[in-house]
């Protein structure tokens, strides 16, 4: 066996046995903590992903906390590659379906799914599951393929990234959910939810070539999502973003759900092995107060389904 193809073993069945799953080097309970109202980020293990959502969107209050009746809801998933869910490419489309029902049975008037793809966007929408889990749980997909969707945007509180073009449908929306898919990326290290905006502009070259940590960290300081959901169901855990099989991809059957985007993604290194501080866009949101990654300071609830 190589070394890399053992360490990547032995870490994979560390994290599904939960020796490594925990938040703050504690594993996660055995049972899930009385329901509230008060918790910043829930940490969900060992369900199914519609199943993990439910649970974990009741004990943050219920997704009526963050939808209102009538209002316009965009719902950002990872669509960008033109492979199988297996893969562990994309958002697993269960959970998307999932989030759209719950938006919908909280009266928003429209659930709308889109993503600026990489590979082609019609082969990812459809090869992906989640065209049809959209338009199967009375969402609406929209396209993100060319510039004309996109408008120009200030970003004030930038230190590279200083102006970018937004998708009309973040700009048009009054919440976004942002449901990005755990897995490693040979960039950024590793992709989580700050790493997912990246769907939501145009010009994506501009980063790679202008620090790409510290212009992931400068967009969140224009907005953050009203809701993040980390699916960390199936992980890819090497040869990221796209992955080459499903031999990269381990069942781990795990979920962070939080409204603090710098935690959530700090609390899914984890998951993944790492440490928040270890990545450069991590904590420059962190130091540029977007959120925290000192998860000690968090009211945490861990369900164990």
């Amino acid at each position: 066996m190589k070394r890399r193809d053992f360490i990547v073993k032995g870490i994979s069945a560390g994290l599904v046995s939960g020796s490594l799953a925990g938040l703050g080097g504690l594993p996660l309970l055995t049972q899930a903590a009385a329901p509230s109202n008060n918790y910043d980020l829930v940490a969900v293990r060992d369900g199914e992903p519609e199943v993990m959502f439910d649970r974990a969107i009741a004990s943050l209050g219920g997704m009526s906390k963050y939808v209102k009746k009538g209002q316009k809801v965009v719902v950002k998933p990872n669509i960008g590659w033109d492979v199988s869910p297996e893969r562990g490419g994309n958002t697993n489309p269960k959970l998307v379906a999932r989030i759209i029902k719950h938006c919908l049975d909280a009266g928003a008037s429209d659930v709308y799914v889109f993503d600026n793809t990489c590979d082609a966007w019609n082969l990812c929408y459809k090869n992906s599951g989640i065209e049809k889990a959209v338009k199967d749980a009375g969402g609406k997909i929209v396209p993100g393929n060319t510039e004309n969707y996109y408008k120009s945007i200030a970003i004030p509180g930038g230190k590279r990234l200083k102006e970018a073009k937004v998708h009309e449908l973040i700009l048009n929306s009054d919440v976004f959910i942002n449901v990005p898919i755990l897995k490693h990326h040979s960039s950024a290290s590793i992709s989580l939810a700050m790493k997912n905006l990246m769907g939501i502009v145009w010009d994506r070259r501009f980063w790679h070539r202008n620090d790409l940590h510290q212009c992931i960290a400068d967009l969140t300081t224009w907005r953050v999502p009203t809701l993040n959901v980390i699916d960390g169901y199936r992980v890819m855990l090497r040869n990221g973003p796209r992955g080459v099989s499903e031999a990269d991809v381990v069942l781990m059957k795990q979920m962070i759900v939080s409204s603090d985007i710098v935690a959530a993604d700090a609390a899914a290194t984890l998951i993944f092995g790492s440490k928040p501080e270890d990545i450069p866009h991590i904590r420059m949101a962190h130091e540029m107060k977007v959120g925290t990654m000192d998860l000690s300071k968090l009211n945490i609830n861990r369900i164990k389904i």
